[in-house]
């Protein structure tokens, strides 16, 4: 591409960002969960069990992330924290196509051990200008020990070139400013121009019909790649494209 392609890309990327990061945006995306709580350890837990969850048909994943709250009691923070193992051992009742079984009570295992040990927010900072990818490795080696073989492959291994999707998606929502009402802001110590895109078939689409994305497959590399180009764009949020990029690809509508 050269420097005009990228400017009319960049153009029409940043009205489709305004067109689709709006509030009305929440209801039909699994974001909508955190949303429902208000404090900070609620978010992020009801946000970070939802992201990990998060494929498929939308509707049935809002479904399944609502029956999990409410398996939490709608009170995901003061569950991990202090529920008996009995109350625990109740979540292998939940099922979401391939989660299910212990997968939830491992999780809930392994938040609570987070959460002991200085929540999610810490564990996601990067530390001595470490990459994103170097922190997504961290968090899940961090939660590897608690995990059994089935639950773990939720969790994405970046290090064996994951896109790592959830991940990213779930610190977009923690990191991006709530100022137009949709991602939270929660997370200050975190620089949003360290983000990376939340890769998946949509936004992957969009971006090689735009020809910010080459390579083909939906790994590591390509959300580099990806992310790279957004970052000229916009060098201190380069994920807010994420909005564009998927709902262009969702809707149908590449031919902007």
């Amino acid at each position: 591409m050269d420097n005009i392609a990228l400017s009319e890309i960049k153009a029409l990327l940043d009205d489709k960002v305004l067109i689709y990061e709006q509030p009305s945006f929440i209801s039909s995306d699994p974001i909508s969960i955190p949303h429902r709580f208000s404090q900070k350890e609620d978010i992020e837990i009801a946000g970070f069990l939802a992201s990990i969850i998060a494929w498929g048909n939308r509707k049935a994943i809002l479904k399944s992330c609502n029956t999990m709250m409410n398996m939490l009691g709608n009170e995901p923070y003061n569950f991990i924290s202090s529920a008996s193992d009995a109350e625990i051992s109740q979540l292998s009742k939940f099922v979401y196509r391939t989660f299910q079984g212990e997968d939830l009570p491992q999780m809930v295992r392994a938040l609570r051990y987070v959460y002991q040990n200085g929540g999610l927010e810490k564990i996601f900072t990067p530390i001595a200008g470490e990459t994103m990818r170097t922190v997504l490795i961290r968090l899940y080696s961090t939660l590897l020990p608690h995990l059994g073989q089935h639950a773990r492959k939720h969790i994405a291994n970046v290090s064996k070139a994951s896109a790592g999707k959830r991940l990213n998606m779930f610190l977009r929502w923690m990191v991006r400013s709530n100022e137009r009402g949709v991602d939270f802001g929660l997370w200050k110590n975190i620089s949003p121009s360290t983000l990376m895109l939340p890769l998946d078939v949509h936004s992957g689409n969009v971006s090689r019909h735009f020809g910010i994305l080459t390579r083909k497959a939906n790994d590591w590399k390509a959300v580099e790649e990806a992310t790279n180009i957004l970052r000229t764009f916009c060098p201190s949020d380069p994920v807010k494209y994420d909005f564009a990029l998927f709902g262009a690809g969702v809707n149908g509508e590449v031919e902007f």
